[in-house]
């Protein structure tokens, strides 16, 4: 409770607006320059002795507030012509999974003849990629003309496709008057993707289209154990063949043992994860329905089945790469809609429909298996309007702290309803 409420406090001390008088300096730091505490005190014993010397006519308090407010300018102007002339570029990010450390390659030039000093470097973070929300050094010296290489971690905490659009930079050099602030564009972008939890097993997944299409094999030892599927030929039996592939009635007709000879693929079953994102889903429960999609998604590759993944935004998505920034990238739509109109472009092929909504089961592609999330606790069985397909319900137990999603995964491996 108390990290909780601790947690509660500095987000509202983080949304707390700041005073006028704060967004007034703030404004005048990036437009212009602001003072330091010792340009403020600079300042102010310049205007002691220009009002000294107006009241005393002394020439040599003239002197000392006309080099003053001299170095005032000087220490006002500089920095902003300065930072005018650093340039920021950032390294491609490679994609990383929820968890992992994302890894930042950031190059400062100083692209001016003056050597540039004392530079404060803050490099903003999207919001939510990870648990800081920025990342800061400080620079003593860059060369006229030379560079200036930086680069740190950051642990990301959710999935998603972020941006990075500038680095700030700020220095009060050269006199340390006044402070100055520029941002420098240096936009990338990062790919954070969902976890994918290994399967031993799923039987979601291996019994899929077993009730409506023939199987198909692609292997011998499947191949001897097999007595349906479709058949290519009629040979001779062999020792050693399976007698439940022998064919009765032509073996009668022609005097001979005849075996049945099965279609053979290399391929495997095509199979569709189809993930549903319209309006209606808790967050936690679909955060853990695209981790389910991934790893379903692998599973079946491992299991030499043709997959690719379906969502009602991008449609059927096929490589590695394009599912995993697919899942990376979906979000809960804004707006509901009927079942029909989620599954009218669905493929036309066993899928694995991936929902919150018993609505929608019944208009799913013959053989399809389905995912149902319900809140943790509820231990009232899901009605399924008339069922054509088997499937599990998936009990949300919300853990921000398992990336590991070891429930998830012994659910999953679990058996199909009945």
């Amino acid at each position: 409770m108390s990290s909780s409420s601790s947690d509660r406090k500095q987000r509202n001390s983080r949304q707390k607006p700041p005073s006028k008088i704060a967004r007034f300096f703030k404004w005048l730091e990036w437009r212009f320059a602001t003072p330091e505490f010792i340009g403020g005190m600079y300042s102010t014993f310049t205007i002691f002795f220009f009002m000294a010397a107006t009241n005393t006519l002394s020439g040599w308090l003239y002197v000392i507030s006309g080099v003053s407010f001299a170095l005032l300018i000087v220490g006002a102007v500089m920095p902003k012509r300065l930072l005018a002339e650093m340039v920021v570029k950032r390294s491609p990010i490679d994609p990383v999974s929820v968890g992992d450390d994302l890894w930042m390659d950031l190059t400062i030039q100083n692209t001016g003849r003056t050597e540039k000093k004392l530079l404060e470097v803050s490099d903003i973070l999207p919001e939510n990629l990870s648990n800081i929300l920025q990342q800061d050094v400080v620079i003593e010296i860059i060369a006229p003309l030379q560079e200036y290489r930086w680069s740190y971690e950051a642990k990301t905490t959710k999935r998603g496709i972020f941006l990075f659009r500038s680095t700030e930079i700020a220095t009060s050099s050269p006199l340390g008057l006044f402070r100055s602030r520029r941002a420098c564009p240096s936009g990338q972008k990062a790919i954070v993707y969902p976890t994918v939890i290994p399967l031993d097993r799923c039987p979601l997944v291996d019994q899929l289209g077993q009730d409506t299409s023939p199987r198909q094999y692609s292997d011998e030892h499947n191949y001897s154990n097999a007595s349906e599927g479709l058949t290519k030929t009629l040979r001779p039996y062999r020792w050693g063949d399976p007698t439940r592939l022998i064919h009765w009635r032509t073996s009668a007709k022609f005097g001979e043992l005849r075996v049945r000879e099965l279609e053979v693929t290399l391929g495997g079953q095509e199979v569709a994860i189809a993930l549903d994102n319209s309006a209606g889903w808790q967050p936690e429960a679909f955060e853990e329905a695209v981790v389910a999609a991934a790893s379903l998604y692998f599973y079946a590759q491992k299991s030499k089945l043709s997959v690719r993944l379906w969502t009602g935004d991008t449609g059927i998505v096929q490589s590695d790469r394009a599912v995993l920034e697919t899942l990376a990238a979906v979000n809960i739509a804004d707006r509901s809609v009927t079942p029909t109109d989620i599954l009218k472009d669905l493929p036309d092929l066993p899928v694995v429909w991936i929902s919150y909504s018993t609505d929608s089961i019944a208009y799913l592609p013959l053989g399809s298996r389905w995912l149902l999330w319900q809140a943790s606790g509820k231990a009232t069985p899901v009605s399924v309007p008339n069922q054509r397909a088997l499937g599990l319900v998936i009990e949300t137990i919300s853990d921000a702290d398992d990336l590991s999603y070891k429930s998830l995964r012994s659910q999953l491996q679990g058996y199909l309803a009945t």
